[in-house]
């Protein structure tokens, strides 16, 4: 199964429409006749997972109990901020104005491949995020049995 790598900048259009890399259509092509997918909020983007992973994780979620508030919260986020998503020919896609409005994405974005899913950052926040000290992510890796080192 071919997995979602790179990134790739893209401009959103005024009617909110955002063209997918190929690369990116193959892989969700792969995974549905339709290539559908769901895309979420959560950690500052938009987070597109293939439509059977999806439905993987809102199986999980009906699993759990909503004993704290912190929880239900979490669930209004990620499952409350779910929209079905289906490229058009063209291979673009239409964020809502509550996706673009919580990713802060005004016009420059990129599209960043995170193996069985993919993430839409505003350009700018991306930005900031890669700019931050990663010198103890090493052992944190370590401490999940990933050995990580140069």
């Amino acid at each position: 199964m071919k997995l979602f790598r790179g990134q790739s900048y893209r401009s959103v259009d005024p009617k909110g429409r955002l063209m997918l890399p190929p690369d990116f259509r193959d892989a969700l092509l792969q995974r549905s006749a339709e290539g559908k997918f769901v895309l979420t909020t959560y950690d500052d983007c938009l987070v597109a997972y293939p439509e059977a992973l999806w439905l993987e994780l809102e199986e999980k979620f009906a699993r759990l109990r909503n004993s704290s508030r912190k929880l239900r919260d979490f669930r209004r986020l990620v499952l409350g901020g779910a929209e079905e998503q289906l490229p058009d020919a063209q291979g673009r896609i239409r964020l809502s104005r509550a996706h673009q409005e919580y990713a802060g994405i005004s016009r420059e974005v990129v599209i960043l491949g995170q193996g069985d899913r993919f993430e839409i950052w505003d350009q700018a926040r991306f930005k900031a995020v890669l700019e931050q000290d990663f010198d103890d992510v090493a052992e944190e890796l370590a401490e999940s049995g990933i050995d990580f080192s140069f």
